[in-house]
């Protein structure tokens, strides 16, 4: 047999690493598989390995029991990253649990086993064809002391070097039942790092209702759970990957179905180690014969921080059909909302501001939460609006005339006690195991279905009333528990599985995405889930994600380099209102990034003397002067660079957006005095740079000549143009 040619550092490989041959490999096949691609490592760790599967970039290594070893490798280096660790694994009950007896005592809590190591039995390598394009393939068969057989097939992409998917199943081949409390897939504990590699970051997809950073260092005692349904009665929904790295060398790990799954990510630091994992606590009974199996899940090694696995994720949920919504023009422009007022606003407050915000150039015009009678029953409050739907309309003709966009706030899937909607429409409530309402604390309502049909036929009535009657241009779909839902129990609904309204959440934003563009094209759906972790299955149905409900100018900055990653490099991530940033005033945080700028102040008055939003004069010539800065260069529009600089080690901390050739480079420290390397220039050209914000010339730099000496404090913000 002839082996294939394959491409250098692409075609993974697949080779013996020692013990005895399995069945069904023979040496001839064997010999035809360890080809080497041009570059990879040589020297890579033996011990206790088997059989491995690599590429120029990961390489896999399983002994005898089927325990995993995860190996970095670069051209001429190779570095362990775990030990073997038992990677797939199950936990099973010791005995059956008997069913609950109605008026009985709950039975405690069942003795249980884990089920981690497994005989190697079989091991077959070859091509595969997989949805994310062709690959090599490992697939490894063993058998535990308890009768159940595991099967692993690892892929390896030909375009995706570094990347490693695992799609495991378990078969019961005992006579008698097993009761499964748990499962895990790519659970791996990471080595200490080096002292030249620092410590571990970490980066969690996940929703809390601390609203806690998404980008957090790895210190001792550090425990994340990172469950990634719901983590408070209306805090859940997450992209379901998580990402450990230091300065040398990271691992992510996720799922990739296409729907959202209840499953964890747990990250634990024990001592200088960190463990992760993707795991699954669903009891499930095992049948003698029955098999099941696990979604496809991944692994991933990599360089630099958490940018470069987010944006392979976000490429390879495309190829089955996840792409994130492509924003219309309009969302790149800049906003300003009534939110400045709060629910206590006035139409004639609302009026007089308008004039203030044409003037300084703002496009967009938000009425926010207070329009309303009451949430869920979304009519115009009388009280704030005499005629009802015609004043709405006419605010909104105002608008227009001013020569801006109008936008409107509403929080669907919250329906308020007391309303109308929840008086006529109690079958959309969705209902938890015990028949109660699930709360949504910040709004005082009820959760609605959002895979219930009803619910969804409703959102699509209402978005083309507000936009195809009322004349909106777009929405503010806002509310921490739009994110993700809780598994619904409402037997009207005759859901399949109670996981139905997890899972189909998209849905019921597919169709208010639709509706909004079938009344409007060129509409623009903004989604702010209030500090929650983007659940990424509701991309593909938002235009406009913003910094949502910052806490800080870190979270601008972080969630910003999240979100480009996930949504896109040219995605139109907003700031959210500049107010939340630090000192209330950071629009160096948005632009230097790349956001949409927003903001939310009052003016000429605010009837608010406690946390007024009040533009003062000198707070006017500050907004007047970035704001002219941010619609000269429209960066949002531009291509985020977030591979360049690592935002956990690089100092001080750097973005970069590239714009028709030009890059633009954003700085932040609280102090920086010393030399900065501009990366990302092409090889013989050279560059002028410049502070675009202030208006000054600081020389020339190239890819041979990349450092400049910089002084400043909190931000700099640079243009390199490239030289004729």
């Amino acid at each position: 047999m002839t082996p294939r040619r394959l491409r250098p550092a692409r075609r993974a490989f697949l080779q013996w690493l020692g013990g005895t041959a399995l069945s069904p490999l023979s040496l001839s096949t064997l010999s035809a598989l360890t080809a080497r691609p041009a570059g990879a490592a040589t020297n890579e760790p033996s011990g206790k390995g088997h059989v491995r599967v690599a590429d120029g970039r990961i390489s896999l290594q399983f002994d005898a029991q089927m325990r995993c070893r995860i190996v970095s490798l670069r051209p001429g280096r190779a570095l362990a990253l775990t030990g073997f660790d038992t990677s797939e694994t199950l936990l099973r009950s010791l005995k059956l649990t008997p069913p609950p007896v109605p008026g009985k005592p709950t039975p405690p809590p069942p003795k249980t086993r884990s089920v981690e190591r497994f005989a190697l039995q079989r091991a077959e390598p070859g091509p595969r064809l997989t949805p994310f394009g062709p690959g090599q393939q490992l697939q490894l068969q063993g058998r535990s002391l308890d009768g159940i057989e595991k099967l692993v097939r690892i892929t390896l992409l030909d375009a995706h070097p570094g990347v490693a998917l695992l799609d495991v199943s378990y078969r019961n081949a005992g006579d008698q039942p097993v009761e499964l409390q748990a499962w895990a897939n790519a659970s791996h504990r990471l080595l200490a790092a080096p002292a030249h590699a620092g410590g571990y970051w970490t980066y969690s997809g996940a929703s809390h209702a601390d609203r806690r950073d998404w980008v957090q260092p790895v210190k001792r005692g550090f425990e994340q759970l990172n469950f990634l349904g719901m983590n408070a009665s209306d805090y859940g929904g997450s992209t379901p990957v998580v990402d450990v790295w230091r300065r040398d060398v990271g691992l992510a790990v996720g799922h990739l179905d296409k729907v959202p799954r209840l499953f964890s990510l747990p990250v634990r630091a024990l001592g200088d180690e960190v463990t992760v994992a993707l795991r699954s606590d669903a009891v499930q009974i095992l049948a003698p014969g029955e098999s099941f199996s696990t979604p496809t899940s991944f692994l991933a090694v990599h360089d630099g921080d958490y940018f470069a696995p987010l944006d392979s994720y976000r490429q390879l949920m495309a190829l089955q059909g996840l792409v994130p919504a492509r924003p219309p023009a309009s969302a790149y422009e800049p906003i300003w909302c009534a939110w400045g007022y709060e629910r206590e606003f006035s139409l004639p407050l609302v009026r007089g501001t308008l004039p203030k915000v044409k003037e300084l150039g703002l496009h967009w015009a938000v009425l926010d939460d207070g329009w309303q009678r009451r949430t869920g029953d979304w009519t115009p409050d009388l009280a704030k609006f005499p005629r009802g739907e015609a004043d709405m309309k006419a605010l909104v003709d105002d608008i227009h005339a001013q020569g801006m966009k109008a936008r409107l706030w509403i929080a669907p899937l919250a329906v308020a006690p007391g309303s109308d909607e929840l008086h006529e429409h109690t079958d959309m409530l969705l209902l938890n195991a015990d028949g109660a309402v699930q709360d949504i604390s910040w709004w005082n309502s009820f959760y609605l279905c959002p895979a219930y049909a009803k619910t969804q036929q409703r959102i699509a009535a209402l978005v083309t009333k507000i936009i195809g009657e009322w004349g909106f241009d777009g929405l503010k779909v806002d509310g921490q528990h739009l994110n993700g839902v809780a598994p619904c129990y409402n037997p009207a609904h005759k859901h399949t599985r109670p996981e139905d309204s997890v899972e189909h959440l998209s849905d019921f934003y597919r169709v208010l995405h639709q509706a909004a563009h079938a009344a409007k094209p060129g509409a623009v759906v903004e989604v702010c889930p209030c500090g929650t972790g983007y659940a990424f299955h509701n991309m593909p149905f938002m235009d406009q994600a913003p910094a949502s409900d910052p806490t800080s100018s870190w979270q601008v900055r972080h969630k910003g380099k999240t979100l480009k990653a996930l949504m896109g490099r040219s995605s139109a991530y907003a700031g959210d209102h500049v107010e939340l940033s630090d000192g209330g005033d950071d629009f160096a945080s948005s632009v230097g990034i790349g956001a949409v700028v927003s903001t939310k102040f009052t003016w000429p008055v605010d009837p608010k003397p406690k946390d007024s939003f009040l533009l003062t004069p000198e707070r006017e010539a500050h907004w007047r002067h970035w704001l002219e800065v941010s619609a000269r260069h429209r960066l949002a529009e531009g291509s985020y660079r977030g591979e360049l600089y690592d935002i956990a080690f690089d100092k001080p901390e750097t973005h970069v957006v590239e714009k028709n050739g030009a890059l633009y480079y954003a700085f932040y420290a609280p102090n920086w005095a010393g030399q900065v390397e501009l990366r990302g220039l092409q090889p013989g050209r050279r560059y002028s740079v410049s502070d675009y914000v202030n208006g000054r010339s600081l020389g020339q730099v190239s890819a041979q000549q990349p450092r400049l000496a910089l002084n400043f404090q909190h931000a700099l913000l640079l243009l390199a143009q490239p030289q004729a």
